[in-house]
């Protein structure tokens, strides 16, 4: 469980499985490294998996609040890579990924998006739903220009949680969400205003890495419109939806993730 500097944030990272193939895994928002042991000890037979913890998650350096959060986190996945590798990311880290593929395509095999939250394809594709979706982070960034990171927390978690009623978590969890809430709003404008420019021309059309689309049949209804533009816009995509699962799925459902991301990658 190495911790190290890597594009100069001090980064720390844990590594599954036994197999071979080189995998990169990126969690979601407010995770850490350590929410893939479910889903990777379905894989550890065939993957050889790093995951590391984004900035200000886990046991790396608090993010400083200035850097361009999803540029930072897109740099830091690129420097685990020395050769092909296949790359899953959940959530945000699905988003992360689909940077990577955009910008440095020769470093991947194949690429797993997971509930990827890539609010402006909904923007784009169907409007409607983006502007359901709007309410809830102007609600998140009302509560933090507040000063009430507790309430900022309880409403994001209330929609990108695992389910679970806020008064049902313990108190460490809950500390650890309200501590790092302000990330959310840091993510805004990659997420919601397409600021790195993944869907201008060309942007997402030229990337030829395979590619795997998943989410829940529970899911957010936005979550399978973004999967539906982003699957028209990859020219390499399979769209695959777990029964009985919602946005945790990684965690929550384990082995279906497994068996669709091994079936995926066996055809790669």
């Amino acid at each position: 469980m190495p911790y190290d500097l890597r594009a100069g944030h001090q980064t720390y990272w844990r590594r599954f499985g036994i197999g071979s193939r080189p995998t990169i895994l990126l969690h979601c928002s407010l995770a850490h490294s350590g929410a893939w042991v479910g889903l990777a000890e379905e894989m550890s037979p065939d993957l050889q998996m790093t995951a590391f913890d984004l900035p200000g998650h886990g046991r790396s350096a608090d993010w400083d609040g200035v850097a361009d959060y999803q540029y930072l986190s897109t740099q830091i996945a690129a420097s685990f890579i020395t050769e092909p590798v296949d790359l899953i990311g959940h959530s945000f880290g699905a988003t992360v990924a689909l940077r990577l593929a955009a910008e440095q395509p020769q470093k991947l095999r194949s690429l797993t998006l997971i509930e990827p939250v890539f609010f402006a394809v909904a923007a784009q594709d169907a409007p409607e739903m983006f502007l359901l979706a709007q309410p809830h982070m102007d609600a998140v960034k009302h509560a933090l220009a507040q000063g009430d990171r507790l309430e900022a927390a309880r409403i994001f978690v209330g929609v990108w949680g695992d389910g679970r009623a806020w008064d049902d978590l313990s108190d460490r969890y809950k500390d650890g969400l309200v501590r790092r809430i302000h990330i959310i709003e840091a993510t805004e404008g990659a997420l919601y205003h397409d600021t790195a420019r993944l869907l201008a021309a060309g942007g997402l059309e030229g990337i030829n890495t395979p590619t795997l689309l998943m989410h829940g049949a529970r899911s957010e209804p936005i979550i399978p419109i973004i999967n539906t533009g982003l699957a028209q816009r990859l020219r390499h995509s399979t769209t695959v939806e777990i029964a009985g699962a919602s946005h945790m799925m990684p965690l929550s459902h384990p082995y279906d993730c497994a068996r669709e991301i091994l079936k995926f990658m066996d055809c790669v």
